[in-house]
């Protein structure tokens, strides 16, 4: 049995996306460069890495960034927004509240996913919302990208 070209080609890209997404490891194991001091806050509230990835149905399209808190840092649009939220909901995506407003009925599923840690804690969470707007509305900036 083969897998369908359109899943190989999401896996290829979601492991792309995850080479360019880790960070440097410094030689004592935490975050940096080596020999680069930690920097203040990072590890014990309000920090983490993910990770974040939208597809479509079917893997037919699949988007990421990737997202570092406090510092806002990565290729996120709207991350300073997202760090706060993600902060309020302490890097739990399932207690991310997004901003309630209308949508159509339309069924054109999107799955959501977050790879990373908070706070040295990992996390990994996906989700598949029934269109983009439900997605929008249930996580705000977090995965608006």
């Amino acid at each position: 049995m083969s897998l369908p070209r359109t899943a190989v080609f999401a896996a290829a890209a979601v492991a792309a996306l995850l080479a360019l997404a880790a960070p440097p490891a410094a030689a004592d194991g935490k975050p940096g460069k080596p020999g680069e001091p930690a920097r203040p806050g990072h590890g014990e509230t309000g920090a983490g890495r993910f990770l974040l990835t939208v597809s479509g149905s079917q893997d037919t399209w699949i988007r990421g960034v990737h997202l570092s808190c406090p510092d806002a840092t990565g290729h996120h649009p709207h991350a300073a927004e997202a760090c706060a939220v993600l902060h309020r909901a302490e890097g739990d995506p399932d207690r991310v509240t997004g901003t309630e407003h209308e949508c159509t009925r339309q069924y054109d599923p999107v799955t959501a996913t977050a790879e990373g840690e908070w706070n040295g804690r990992p996390v990994v969470w996906h989700k598949t919302f029934p269109n983009a707007c439900a997605l929008d509305v249930a996580t705000g900036p977090v995965f608006r990208f």
